[in-house]
């Protein structure tokens, strides 16, 4: 009863200073509804005992400091379709015109008020699928109160990856951002999204894939050292149909990614993969996964590394769900952790939950130091010992990079991750 009352507690003051942005009525409030009914999450229910939500859902955003770099843009090389928001405002000059063959491209408040849009009927539809069987309050939150986002129509198979670029300029910015992606049959589409967003940053990406539909998502969290952010994306997939999401996350309070995908349709594909680098004992960073197996003949894969030192905080929950009747179900999962250190952490929960007799599912969980052999064999051969750890990291890392379709984007990551753990982080 007690948590009962300070969750209430917590979702009082939280909506106090918010009110609901026009447009999507029905939605938003069936969203708040929800969100009311269940409560702000606290760290003594089931799905964030590892994390404490406290500072996701206190009423104002605790400040960040601004991080400066002379980087140049992530995925700079690559012709892409550039959306930038500036602590979740969208700033039209740092755009690319929003035009591409194969894909429509609007904004979440450009069509808001619209009677008649795709997007109507689709804005908080998985994300409300998605709070069964688990509570996902802070996504709720989002549905409920986030004023944009981008509305991303593949019709056939896009000339150009679409990148929502997220900028950080504000040290208290509090930052809520929803969008949709709807891809038709046979048509394909890839999303890059990059950036720390705000001080805060809660967002929503829902995705529906269509009969031999493709999406590509490939995100790099902003390096951002006192950022804190919750993501949520919630898919749901056709008949052999593919959905592929891979994250690095480096540095950042506190990150919290949740991916929920319901596999609706025969032969579809789902693989869902990170990877972590994290540095210091202000880091803590949370995957949490759900798949649900609802048709024939399914393919799901979770691939997640993270490199914890220096105190670093790392968590894994992820699940399979087969439902009965989805034979031929084929089910792969794997967390696995390096720590650099005595003091840093890695708490797992891998979850298997099968009511099918023909599936081939598995998981696996692993927590370990350097190798000490391999350590040793590139000292003796002239390679200096940071440099031989940072070797090994990147190999330890290189498994959930491979899941990434695209090789330039996967080589952009792979020198980015190189740089970044040259000059530690």
């Amino acid at each position: 009863m007690a948590v009962a009352k300070l969750k209430s507690d917590a979702t009082e003051a939280r909506l106090a200073g918010l009110t609901l942005p026009a447009g999507l009525d029905t939605a938003r409030k069936d969203a708040l509804s929800r969100l009311i009914a269940t409560g702000l999450p606290h760290k003594r229910d089931e799905y964030w005992k590892y994390t404490d939500p406290a500072s996701l859902t206190q009423a104002d955003a605790p400040q960040a400091a601004l991080f400066h770099n002379d980087e140049g843009p992530m995925f700079d090389a690559i012709d892409r379709v550039k959306i930038v928001f500036v602590d979740g405002v969208f700033d039209a000059d740092a755009s690319d015109d929003l035009a591409a063959d194969g894909v429509t491209i609007t904004r979440l408040s450009d069509v808001a008020d619209a009677d008649i849009h795709w997007a109507t009927e689709l804005y908080g539809t998985l994300e409300a699928r998605g709070q069964t069987p688990v509570e996902r309050p802070l996504a709720a939150l989002n549905s409920a109160f986030a004023s944009d986002g981008v509305l991303i129509h593949a019709t056939g198979k896009a000339s150009k990856p679409i990148n929502l670029i997220y900028l950080h300029g504000d040290t208290g910015s509090d930052v809520m951002l929803h969008s949709l992606v709807k891809v038709d049959a046979g048509a394909e589409v890839t999303l890059l999204e990059t950036g720390p967003a705000a001080a805060r940053f809660n967002s929503v990406l829902e995705v529906d894939v269509a009969s031999k539909g493709a999406f590509h998502h490939v995100r790099s969290q902003g390096r951002d050292h006192e950022r804190r952010a919750v993501t949520h994306c919630f898919a749901r997939i056709e008949d052999e149909a593919l959905f592929k999401s891979f994250t690095l996350t480096v540095n950042g309070k506190l990150t919290r990614n949740e991916c929920i995908i319901e596999m609706l349709g025969d032969d579809a594909v789902a693989h869902v993969a990170g990877a972590c680098v994290g540095d210091g004992n202000d880091f803590h960073h949370d995957d949490t996964v759900f798949i649900t197996h609802d048709a024939l003949n399914g393919e799901s894969r979770q691939v997640f590394k993270k490199v914890l030192r220096n105190g670093a905080v790392g968590v894994f929950q992820g699940k399979i769900l087969v439902k009965a009747g989805a034979q031929k179900t084929d089910g792969y999962q794997i967390s696995q952790s390096l720590l650099l250190d005595e003091d840093s952490q890695f708490l797992a929960k891998p979850e298997l939950e099968i009511y099918a007799d023909d599936v081939a599912c598995s998981h696996g969980s692993t927590s370990g130091a350097i190798d000490e052999d391999a350590l040793f064999y590139l000292q003796s051969r002239g390679v200096p010992r940071q440099a031989a750890t940072d070797l090994l990291t990147l190999a330890f890392l290189a498994e959930s990079l491979e899941e990434i379709a695209d090789e330039a984007l996967a080589d952009d990551l792979r020198e980015r991750l190189e740089g970044w753990m040259a000059r530690r982080g």
